[in-house]
């Protein structure tokens, strides 16, 4: 009989960050963004996600009755030893499946997850909309639960979350701080979202924007004065202020775009690579909104956002182009992982080889010469003499 909490220990003890279970296939585990088999394990029975299933379920009739009756299941599991997961189960071929996430059991401080300076000063605004975004395991739920913990160990305050489901733990510290589950605490987000403007909040904390009831919503409570923070699928600024917008029926989008450019505060856009030595790291664009920035929401200008963001050093922003040129230069993540990872790949080399020179150049002393070893294997660059 498979051992749940002796397979879950076993996983976290490899280092993995993500667990799936599945019909025929032994368990299988994400470590550093790549997934293999758990060692020694035997091929999973009918039997063994059945056992799964109730354990999961345990305690609640409610949530077993929701996966019977609809094949879908996401929720937050904690072991007796108190490890905690993120859990979606799911029906493929008519048989039961799961992933379970690690959610790591203390929130790390802003300053340990090596974002940039921006993402702080973000996190140290009062009023607006904040959002993290980036694709799925791209880290977001740990930026935004350091964002939350740091206000909580700095201000005194009233912060509302509502999750789906809930996944750090936030203690009550300098603030008062309520955390509502979706389908638990609440019936929807939209209905959490509304009530919570009545429960004197400070800050309003929404897992992620689904919809255009939710995005305005969360619009008018930044409006209205609180500090509204939220996630979204999106890669970068840009897209995910299109994203917004486009939650909305035309009609109704230049409204839209004059309320986000006086609402919205930042955008703090991530994705993890590998790194050459092992483990992951983030590579973060941020978007402080200025007055220009402002403009250009205002006027649908989206496509200048990437060139205001460059020119937004004094702000602390900064692009993704540029944190994925200082990850291969510095010697952290490999050329071509990050070349994959830009948004326009092209433009991405032509700016790493003038940054590689740059910094050849810095070694050699200032003196201008021919290139015979770039300071990143794999790249060729072009011989130049002055």
């Amino acid at each position: 009989m498979l051992d749940f909490e002796h397979l879950l220990q076993a996983a976290v003890e490899r280092g993995a960050s993500d667990i799936h279970l599945k019909l025929g296939r032994p368990p299988l585990v994400r470590c550093d963004g790549t997934l293999a088999p758990l060692d020694g394990a035997r091929p999973l029975q009918a039997s063994d996600l059945e056992l799964v299933l109730q354990r999961l379920c345990e305690g609640s009739p409610v949530r077993l009755a929701g996966f019977v009756e609809s094949g879908e299941l996401d929720i937050a599991y904690t072991t007796p030893d108190k490890l905690r997961f993120r859990v979606n189960g799911f029906r493929q071929r008519g048989e039961p499946s799961f992933a379970l996430r690690l959610i790591p059991r203390s929130i790390p401080p802003l300053a340990d997850l090596g974002l940039p300076r921006g993402t702080e000063r973000l996190a140290d605004e009062h009023h607006g909309l904040v959002l993290v975004t980036g694709p799925t395991g791209s880290g977001k739920s740990t930026t935004l639960a350091s964002v939350v913990d740091r206000i909580n160990s700095t201000r005194r305050s009233h912060i509302v979350t509502i999750e789906d489901p809930i996944e750090f733990l936030h203690e009550d510290r300098g603030c008062v701080v309520n955390q509502r589950e979706v389908g638990m605490d609440t019936e929807s987000f939209r209905t959490g979202l509304r009530q919570a403007l009545r429960q004197d909040p400070d800050v309003i904390v929404i897992g992620e924007l689904r919809d255009a009831e939710s995005a305005e919503t969360a619009l008018q409570a930044a409006e209205s004065g609180h500090l509204v923070l939220s996630t979204l699928h999106t890669i970068d600024a840009a897209e995910t202020i299109g994203r917004l917008i486009e939650f909305f029926p035309q009609g109704k989008q230049e409204q839209i775009r004059s309320i986000l450019a006086g609402v919205l505060r930042g955008v703090v856009s991530q994705r993890l690579l590998p790194r050459l030595d092992g483990g992951r790291v983030a590579a973060v664009e941020v978007m402080v909104v200025n007055a220009r920035i402002a403009e250009l929401i205002r006027e649908q200008r989206t496509s200048e956002i990437p060139e205001a963001i460059a020119a937004g050093e004094f702000h602390d922003m900064q692009t993704a182009q540029k944190a994925l040129i200082e990850l291969v230069v510095d010697r952290v993540v490999d050329q071509e992982v990050a070349a994959a990872a830009a948004v326009n790949r092209h433009d991405f080399l032509l700016k790493l080889e003038h940054a590689l020179k740059e910094r050849a150049l810095l070694a050699e002393g200032g003196v201008e010469g021919e290139l015979t070893e770039p300071a990143v294997p794999g790249l060729r660059l072009a011989a130049r003499t002055s």
